[in-house]
């Protein structure tokens, strides 16, 4: 390895570690009330340590108890949809995969309508919601073990099937919602936003992203082995199955902790992995955590957007779509799938 070649990659460390912070703190600055850069490490300190620092008390509310939090939220559930999208698409060798296609997030929306008829309750709507996700995820391998075919392409399948079932069931629970209560808050949920999260709802989800993120980064060398395909990996002396399905669960456990307090956010495990192959190229080695830096990034630069662009605040998966449909039709001009 050359000199050169290690100084990029130390750059490319560097980079990857720098911008998340960069994008935290800004989106805390920026707002309809406006907070120095100053201000908000003053308040950061007050807050550990306890000592007055100057700080007016609207500006600290505002970084500590309104800002700080969602941009925690958005930095973990941008990195985990992101990163999740890169592992399925390696996995599955399929640059069209996200991170829901097997079904994790019209499982996560179906529990969430479910939650809103029965409890109306932040609390019980996370729970429902995490459950249904990874419920949905373990159909999707069921049915999916039911024929004897080619195993991705009947997982591929089973997710494609289970996708359906509960995008169905969850058409039947809008039909039977108030349409003056319950539906309403079952859209706006759908849409996704990270305006109403509660500190219990986030500490609960972030368990199962922070596991999530951390398998995913330890398995990364092993998924450049399982893109070469199933025969490959094979002769390599590698436990397809086994590890396949550590990976997938892996992915789910990430997926299913982000949709459970955000909503369904299309997009961001479809278009932030390839952002990322342009700059980087396919090496998971170096996709997996660029694409948790990038899509935290990202989410963080789009909720922003939401908050800033209208007195009435935006849904994220409105935005993400109108960001990424245009951006995706230009990657595939720009690489006419000369990555995959």
């Amino acid at each position: 390895m050359t000199a050169n070649h290690k100084k990029k990659q130390w750059l490319i460390v560097i980079a990857l570690a720098a911008l998340p912070l960069i994008f935290f703190i800004g989106t805390i600055c920026i707002g309809r009330y406006s907070v120095s850069i100053e201000d908000v490490f003053k308040s950061f300190a007050t807050a550990i340590t306890g000592t007055d620092l100057g700080v007016e008390q609207k500006t600290y509310t505002v970084v500590m108890e309104i800002r700080f939090q969602r941009a925690i939220q958005g930095l973990l559930v941008g990195g985990c949809l992101a990163v999740s999208g890169a592992c399925f698409q390696s996995l599955f060798r399929n640059p069209l995969v996200s991170s829901g296609m097997l079904g994790v997030s019209n499982g996560a929306g179906f529990g969430a309508a479910l939650s809103i008829l029965l409890f109306n309750n932040m609390v019980m709507t996370s729970l429902f919601s995490f459950g249904f996700g990874i419920l949905a995820v373990i159909l999707a391998y069921l049915v999916g073990k039911v024929s004897g075919g080619t195993p991705t392409i009947t997982l591929v399948l089973g997710g494609t099937i289970i996708q359906s079932i509960f995008s169905a069931l969850l058409s039947l629970l809008k039909y039977m919602a108030d349409p003056y209560s319950e539906l309403p808050a079952i859209t706006f949920w759908l849409m996704g936003s990270l305006a109403s999260t509660k500190s219990a709802e986030l500490v609960f989800s972030a368990v199962p992203m922070l596991v999530g993120l951390a398998g995913m980064i330890l398995f990364r060398w092993r998924l450049n082995v399982l893109s070469m395909g199933d025969r490959e990996a094979k002769t390599l002396g590698l436990n397809v199955g086994l590890n396949k399905g550590i990976v997938i669960g892996f992915a789910t456990l990430a997926t299913a902790g982000a949709v459970c307090i955000s909503g369904v956010i299309g997009w961001v495990g479809l278009v932030v992995p390839h952002m990322c192959r342009m700059v980087i190229g396919s090496d998971n080695k170096w996709l997996i955590p660029a694409s948790i830096s990038i899509g935290a990034c990202f989410m963080v630069f789009v909720d922003t957007i939401c908050r800033t662009i209208s007195g009435a605040e935006i849904p994220l998966g409105i935005v993400t779509a109108i960001v990424g449909g245009p951006f995706f039709i230009y990657l595939l001009k720009k690489t006419k799938g000369k990555n995959w």
